[in-house]
């Protein structure tokens, strides 16, 4: 992910700024406050701006003056009832702001969070740097023959060779025209002088879904936890989990009891259905219950089990 001299000297810059602030900071997280944090080949994810910590949190919920005089431990009983309770408005009272880099194609999924501000590259005033997502070895696969959204067996091989030289050359080709209809200086060997080019806003239509593109993105804790809860699940798409891992470290630095809370009763977390918990609550009477018996379909029974490290049980395959 590399950064041209003059963003490297604005970030520098950036980084030896100093503020007096009568506003709670967080030390760790200003640590890495504007650093650009690698993500996939060519993208990174950076901290511009936050406001509130884990106190901020806690005195939305009690609606107090100040930090206060009770215990951490209070504090931290407080933020985790608030989470497992999802009463979500305390977690509003905090915000960060990200500057992202990240492929097109990422962008789109991403834009569906849609409690957010959002202000992105603009393409029809400045030119696109030719750079484009290209997928390490390990992620080539095939389609899931079980999930139509999701990926099957590793591509190896002359196979994958294949596919990667495809990918590039269709992008570079692609970049390759896109800088010959602009014909601005410096863009390509064969400008012709004479020859106007074409606008900025209509050249960009044809580059792939793989260019990477800029974003400043802004959200509050809440709906920030809900956009990680999703992308950072193992079922999301590899490249934007990759985004929302890098984020996951941001939001432990900035929050981390909150954080802490967040990984209990969200990410290693579940939420059951009035069947599943009945199923639960039988079986832990003693009571041996099949599929067949548990109002199920075969998919919820096969999900709960694999969730309670359990065997499916007699009569699963039958189920609907």
């Amino acid at each position: 992910m590399p950064l041209t001299p003059e963003q490297a000297a604005e970030i520098a810059d950036a980084r030896r700024t100093q503020h007096s602030t009568r506003r709670p900071t967080v030390p760790e997280l200003e640590e890495i406050l504007f650093e650009p944090l690698p993500v996939l080949d060519h993208g990174f994810v950076r901290v511009i701006d936050y406001m509130g910590d884990d106190s901020a949190v806690v005195q939305a919920a009690r609606v107090s003056y100040g930090r206060g005089t009770r215990r951490l431990r209070d504090d931290s009983g407080l933020i985790r009832y608030l989470m497992r309770h999802r009463h979500t408005t305390p977690f509003e009272m905090c915000e960060i702001k990200y500057h992202v880099k990240l492929p097109i194609f990422v962008a789109r999924q991403w834009i569906r969070h849609r409690t957010a501000n959002v202000n992105e590259y603009s393409a029809r005033y400045s030119v696109l740097d030719r750079e484009f997502y290209l997928p390490a070895p390990e992620q080539l696969a095939a389609q899931s023959s079980q999930n139509r959204q999701g990926r099957g067996e590793i591509l190896e091989g002359a196979e994958a060779a294949r596919v990667l030289e495809i990918l590039k050359g269709d992008a570079v080709r692609a970049f390759d025209h896109y800088d010959e209809m602009l014909n601005e200086d410096g863009r390509t060997a064969s400008r012709d002088p004479a020859r106007k080019g074409l606008a900025r806003e209509l050249a960009r239509m044809n580059l792939p879904l793989s260019t990477y593109t800029q974003w400043y993105w802004k959200t509050d804790l809440h709906n920030l936890l809900n956009f990680l809860s999703l992308r950072a699940d193992p079922h999301a798409q590899y490249e934007i989990r990759a985004y929302a891992e890098a984020m996951i470290d941001t939001v432990r630095r900035w929050v981390p009891v909150s954080y802490q809370a967040f990984r209990d009763y969200r990410l290693g977390g579940a939420t059951l259905s009035a069947q599943a918990l009945d199923v639960v609550r039988r079986r832990l009477r003693g009571e041996s219950v099949t599929a067949e018996q548990s109002g199920m379909s075969g998919r919820e029974w096969r999900e709960l089990c694999t969730l309670l490290d359990a065997e499916a049980g007699s009569g699963e395959e039958n189920a609907t």
